[in-house]
């Protein structure tokens, strides 16, 4: 069988942070390949697939992935030799078995997710179809889409050392009709950022993913901040420029259950947040908010979603961990009416197209994300194609974990005349 796996080679190389990860070759018999770099996040939720880590003090701080490496280079290794790549959901399936935990703690969700995106590649090859076109086979997908991109500009919580309380503000191109427009507006507004910081005299160093990091007092001010640097770009906020913001709350959330802002200096029930979050909603063009409350607080996402639901994008990252259970468990609480997608937080890319088809049939939208420990794999521009996810989350227009993605979604963009989904995709009525 020409597409059975032949061989398969982990290694531990560097992610954007500086920190191991694994790399994963998967070659097929008739001489196929795929490779894939698996990312690494930082504001992690705790019902996401285990990544491993070595723990060895001396090397890496602990963050070493030896044993996940070695863990695909032999009983991995062994227990799919010979399978066929192009059986993706065989092949997924069997990697859990050999792993045998849900959350893929033993054998490591980091290098099985490595072995699952490399044999996807590999198939790819075999079948001589663009990886994006493939994936859109694998998903039942009729027809490819172009996702509209939202970006991070200001950043804080976890991506910046605590520079804000909330962790991520991002422009999304509402007027684009392509992505490549989409991407020069957003370079307008990023650049246009930098400039205004730097003549209020704000930090202007870089986060985790490639956004400014200027220390905002509050919620309020980043909003201003936002909106006059789109302003600066030329632009209008709440035409040309929608805003987004990515509050990860998880990690804001005190042993007593409320959510502390220190930056503010406030302490806040989740009614109070609910009650923040409708300001920034009444007061400026914000049209998604992503983990606005704890990954536990479900009644307070359901009251979230009553108050703000009908009128923006309210996605669940830590809340769903792109797990099947957790979305199937929000969609039946009415908690949340979107779902970031990670495949690290799932560990394989069948169970991830199974969590898109369960968002879609919903009528929950749908937004790929990079993670803040980024490799200069863009698998996830063509995941967003392949499966017409609608929306991307890759990080700013810097360092070339990042900007690769962007890259290839041009590439994808000039080689396939994908339509572009646009504004559209964010299903919203404000």
């Amino acid at each position: 069988m020409r597409t059975a796996i032949k061989t398969i080679e982990a290694r531990q190389i560097l992610d954007s942070r500086g920190r191991p990860t694994i790399e994963v070759d998967v070659m097929l018999s008739d001489g196929s390949h795929g490779r894939a770099a698996v990312p690494s996040g930082a504001s992690t939720g705790s019902h996401e697939a285990h990544e491993l880590r070595d723990g060895d003090p001396l090397r890496y701080w602990g963050l070493g992935v030896l044993k996940a490496a070695t863990h695909v280079n032999t009983e991995i290794a062994k227990g799919v030799a010979g399978f066929d790549a192009l059986d993706q959901r065989g092949l997924d399936d069997r990697l859990r078995e050999l792993d045998g935990t849900e959350q893929l703690k033993r054998l490591g969700a980091n290098g099985i997710l490595g072995v699952s995106i490399a044999a996807c590649r590999a198939a790819a090859s075999a079948r001589t179809l663009s990886l994006a076109a493939y994936i859109a086979e694998l998903a039942g997908n009729p027809q490819l889409q172009m996702p509209l991109p939202m970006v991070n500009i200001l950043s804080g919580g976890l991506h910046a050392g605590r520079g804000m309380d909330v962790q991520d503000f991002l422009a999304i191109p509402a007027r684009a009709s392509s992505i490549e427009e989409a991407i020069h507006t957003i370079s307008l507004v990023r650049s246009a950022a930098a400039q205004v910081c730097q003549a209020r005299g704000l930090p202007t160093l870089l986060a985790d993913e490639g956004g400014l990091s200027p220390g905002c007092r509050s919620g309020i001010d980043a909003l201003q901040l936002m909106c006059q640097s789109i302003e600066a770009a030329g632009l209008k906020p709440g035409e040309d420029v929608l805003i987004a913001i990515d509050v990860a709350a998880t990690s804001l959330k005190d042993a007593d259950g409320n959510y502390r802002l220190a930056r503010e200096g406030k302490t806040l029930s989740s009614s109070e947040m609910i009650a923040m979050m409708r300001t920034w909603v009444d007061g400026y063009p914000v049209v998604s908010i992503e983990d606005g409350l704890d990954e536990e607080d479900w009644k307070g996402w359901a009251e979230l979603t009553e108050q703000l639901g009908a009128r923006i994008q309210l996605v669940g990252d830590d809340l769903f961990t792109t797990n099947q259970t957790r979305l199937h468990k929000g969609i039946g609480d009415k908690a949340a009416n979107g779902v970031l997608v990670k495949v690290n937080q799932n560990g394989t890319l069948s169970g991830t197209l199974d969590v898109i088809a369960l968002a879609k049939a919903s009528s929950y939208s749908t937004v790929i994300s990079a993670r803040s420990g980024e490799t200069e794999d863009a698998f996830i521009a063509d995941l967003a194609v392949g499966t017409a996810a609608g929306q991307i989350k890759i990080g700013s227009l810097r360092t070339s974990s990042t900007v690769c993605k962007y890259n290839q979604l041009l590439r994808i963009e000039a080689a396939s005349g994908a339509p572009y989904a646009g504004a559209r995709a964010l299903r919203i009525s404000k």
